[in-house]
């Protein structure tokens, strides 16, 4: 909306066209959603607490948790209210990479939603079944990824038709151009084409996956959304790359036209979580919940398979990934020896918890990770 305004604004006043540059709007969208989540934070709260959407805390957990029954959650919600809106205001609302990544988000937003819902004020401990949110997640998951083969493949939106029209029309079978491959980091020019089938199929669990591993992480206070404001930032740099033809073609990426404008997406999502994270801090005022942390995974994995970085997304959310990897461990080893466990608590955030480390020791060591794990991500864009 902002945009279209300034263009209108610069016919007359040149110094308008500043607000032109991508870059310029991608640090203003951090600003705005920071600026959004601070405003409208204590009214959230204030809300959800005369609401009675309180964090119910499992009894079989660390019992330093105990203490934290009652505390607001659901505050995802307010983390999407500023990434829609400063998107709104300052993305060309033409690019439809922009609605895809949207649409995603708000989709996973609303199974959160339903979730958190059933189980907070209905009261049904099981919220809404694990089928049933799979089940939904694989419709949108799918939906997206089908898509996202044809957008990227597809310089522009009426180029898609045509291309839709030849995959019906030759079995389902189609060949994707180059820029759609599984791009292979620290090498030159190494990437693996997969074919629509293949990157559908990819792209798909790249989303879920990523959503449900942001979700198995939100455990602690500040644990999720520091990593996801980091790994969004990061992706944020890679969208502007593979946004850019000169750039794309320096650096030996695949030039995604279009794909650039997602930097305004993932400033807001930086700026949006350190909002939040301002009342997440130990000790929180608010949760996340499910509406949240489903939301932001899958937003981050629609942007790395835009920006065709799912290995690097592999690599930044290296806390992401451990911490579903020890639940998928953990059941795994419980089931398989009658009752025993490798770890003393899933996910690993409470195994070290259990292990004697506090709760700030583990949040904060966990962000050094992630720091790390998102500094060895963006050096792929140049070491090669």
């Amino acid at each position: 909306m902002l945009l279209e305004l300034f263009q209108w604004l610069s016919q007359d006043v040149r110094a308008f066209n500043v607000f032109a540059y991508l870059t310029l709007r991608a640090v203003l969208a951090a600003g705005t959603a920071l600026l959004i989540g601070l405003i409208a934070g204590p009214r959230v709260i204030r809300r959800l607490t005369e609401m009675k959407i309180g964090q119910a805390v499992r009894t079989d957990g660390p019992q330093s948790h105990l203490e934290k029954s009652g505390t607001p959650t659901m505050g995802g919600a307010l983390i999407l209210i500023s990434i829609v809106i400063t998107t709104l205001l300052w993305a060309d609302l033409s690019n439809r990479f922009i609605w895809v990544v949207l649409a995603v988000m708000l989709g996973f937003g609303w199974i959160g939603w339903a979730d958190d819902y059933r189980k907070v004020v209905r009261r049904d401990p099981k919220g809404m079944p694990a089928r049933e949110k799979f089940l939904w997640q694989t419709v949108i998951g799918v939906v997206a990824a089908i898509y996202l083969a044809f957008a990227i493949t597809a310089p522009s939106t009426p180029r898609m038709w045509p291309l839709l029209l030849e995959w019906m029309s030759n079995g389902f079978a189609l060949k994707l151009p180059p820029r759609a491959d599984l791009i292979v980091p620290f090498f030159k020019n190494v990437g693996y084409p997969m074919g629509l089938v293949g990157f559908a199929a990819l792209s798909y669990f790249v989303i879920v996956g990523t959503s449900n591993a942001v979700n198995l992480t939100d455990g602690l206070d500040g644990l999720a959304i520091m990593p996801t404001v980091m790994i969004g930032s990061a992706l944020g740099v890679f969208a502007y790359v593979v946004g850019r033809a000169d750039w794309a073609r320096y650096l030996l990426f695949p030039h995604i036209p279009g794909a650039g404008e997602l930097a305004i997406v993932c400033g807001a999502i930086s700026g949006g979580g350190l909002a939040f994270l301002w009342f997440n801090a130990y000790p929180a005022e608010v949760f996340m919940g499910d509406v949240g942390a489903l939301a932001l995974g899958a937003a981050l994995g629609t942007i790395a398979v835009i920006t065709r970085q799912e290995i690097v997304l592999f690599i930044m959310g290296g806390v992401f990934v451990a911490e579903t990897v020890s639940v998928v461990m953990q059941v795994a080893y419980f089931r398989f020896t009658g009752g025993r466990r490798i770890f003393r608590m899933a996910p690993l955030h409470h195994h070290y918890e259990l292990s004697g480390w506090k709760e700030n020791q583990v949040v904060v060591r966990f962000w050094i990770i992630t720091m790390i794990l998102v500094l060895i991500g963006l050096s792929t864009l140049k070491i090669r």
